[in-house]
């Protein structure tokens, strides 16, 4: 694992993605700190950190794309199958040499605080807990990058995947204003992401007795809670997306509230889709 980690980092390094996202993330940190905590006389750093969020949807795609699409159209990627470390192992490497370069990033914006304090007071403990948060929704997009390029040879299209994704979790807060409220087509809503979760399934494991297990325990529980109490699932589609948002949880430090469930709900995240990687990897080797 420490020699993939080692191979992957230096790659970012001896090329200039890994110059670029670093210099990119710093500058636009930099730049909202001038216009909050500066300009606008904010000394709440986490404004500054929070408006940065939205360029994960640049940022984070051009770290991702290649990390395994590239060596699937190459067809380096039969070294992965053959090679004596696990793919357990490898996948790691290449995850920690992807929130290496993130991390190098976020020590330096844990310097911004103390240059800010010299103009003005400056809450640390609201700053560093957000810059944790930060660092720790920047590791779950990435793994969700890694996840799709795993699925993809083509590095344009797991960027552009990448991007739909993030804008999505960064717009779900909007569109759950926008959800109805009935609970009639609130079942028609969760059944229909019931089929998609069956669909997945069986791209996933292409095993038709867990797929058909799955959409009956799905649909099964679906439709028996809505016969018991059908007026459970008034504004129940606002409360799915709700609490799946993943922009949502990170606002709360923006106001200096430390949520930890937040970096526990970021590292289940993390656990997942690198999980998930490592599954799509190893139902190619068998397919190959």
């Amino acid at each position: 694992m420490l020699a993939i980690y080692k191979k992957e980092l230096r790659a970012y390094f001896t090329s200039l993605i890994g110059y670029l996202f670093v210099a990119f993330l710093l500058v636009f940190v930099g730049v909202f700190q001038y216009r909050h905590n500066l300009v606008n006389g904010y000394a709440n750093f986490a404004y500054a950190v929070n408006s940065t969020t939205t360029f994960f949807l640049l940022l984070v795609p051009m770290l991702t794309m290649r990390i395994l699409a590239e060596e699937k159209k190459q067809r380096t990627d039969q070294l992965i199958f053959t090679s004596p470390v696990s793919i357990e192992r490898i996948i790691l490497g290449k995850y920690f040499a992807l929130i290496t370069v993130f991390a190098i990033a976020v020590v330096i914006i844990c310097i911004y605080p103390p240059v800010l304090h010299n103009y003005g007071a400056t809450n640390y403990a609201i700053a560093y807990t957000t810059i944790a948060a930060f660092f720790l929704l920047g590791c779950t997009y990435m793994a969700i990058g890694m996840f799709i390029s795993a699925l993809t040879e083509s590095q344009v299209f797991a960027a552009v995947l990448t991007f739909m994704v993030i804008l999505f979790t960064l717009m779900l807060d909007m569109l759950v204003e926008m959800l109805p409220t009935g609970h009639m087509l609130a079942l028609v809503v969760l059944l229909i992401i019931a089929f998609v979760i069956a669909v997945i399934t069986y791209v996933m494991m292409k095993n038709k007795i867990v797929t058909v297990v799955t959409a009956l325990v799905l649909v099964g529980g679906l439709v028996g809670a809505y016969c018991y109490d059908s007026l459970m699932f008034d504004g129940s589609l606002a409360k799915v997306f709700g609490w799946l948002s993943i922009n949502s949880r990170f606002q709360l430090f923006k106001y200096g509230i430390c949520n930890i469930s937040s970096y526990i709900y970021y590292l289940s995240l993390c656990v997942l889709f690198v999980f998930l990687t490592i599954q799509a990897i190893k139902k190619r080797r068998w397919e190959a």
